[in-house]
């Protein structure tokens, strides 16, 4: 892709942007390519540089030692990974898991072109500082679901978000959550009781949002 191309899609997926960060990161950034599934870090992996994604997702989970995983966020086309940004900034290693959804397009800046730019462009500076800001706040938001909220009202309320068919295994529901499967299981079993969900393979159809979202507002 040349680079007024690449200007172009970025400009899709940043419209906050001004045109000259947009020129700043693409004149310095490189090209990377995942396929849904893959991996771009892990834990104690060395950050390589500063990615935003063009399309696809880029998945960033924690597992525990117990082997049970949590889904922490989500780094979308235009976004940027928190996780990343410290890791950059500090030298550390990464402590969590990144995968691709769906077929990830990102542009990456190098370590050393990430670092010149935040020190001498203010509106990258700007915009590096402001999206951390916002990803800590949701990493509280996840720590304090997972620590205050009971598991039955959040899998309640993730179901009703996603209505009418949610296309996932129980495993993958419990990483979302970051419970146990066999908790997942258990509680929807006792929603398809009661009629609000049906279960099939791979598959479950949300009959009743309303009803979930109902049970899910005790909280």
């Amino acid at each position: 892709m040349s680079t007024p191309e690449t200007l172009t899609a970025l400009e899709r997926v940043t419209p906050g942007w001004s045109p000259a960060l947009r020129r700043a990161v693409v004149t310095r950034s490189g090209r990377i390519s995942r396929g849904d599934g893959q991996r771009l870090f892990g834990p104690g992996d060395r950050a390589q540089g500063y990615i935003v994604p063009l399309q696809g997702t880029v998945r960033v989970e924690h597992m525990g030692e117990s082997g049970r995983s949590v889904v922490l966020y989500r780094v979308a086309p235009g976004d940027t990974c928190v996780m990343t940004t410290a890791c950059l900034i500090t030298g550390a290693p990464y402590q969590a898991w990144g995968y691709a959804e769906g077929d990830v397009e990102a542009l990456a800046l190098s370590a050393s072109a990430f670092q010149d730019l935040l020190d001498t462009d203010r509106d990258f500076r700007a915009m590096a500082f402001a999206v951390f800001a916002s990803r800590i706040r949701e990493l509280v938001e996840v720590i304090d679901e997972l620590l205050l909220h009971r598991v039955d009202l959040r899998l309640a309320a993730w179901l009703a978000e996603r209505a009418p068919t949610v296309a996932a295994t129980h495993q993958a529901i419990a990483g979302e959550l970051g419970t146990a499967r066999e908790v997942v299981s258990r509680i929807l079993k006792d929603f398809e009781r009661r009629g609000w969900i049906a279960l099939a393979r791979g598959e479950i159809a949300v009959g009743a949002p309303d009803a979930l979202k109902m049970f899910a507002a005790q909280r």
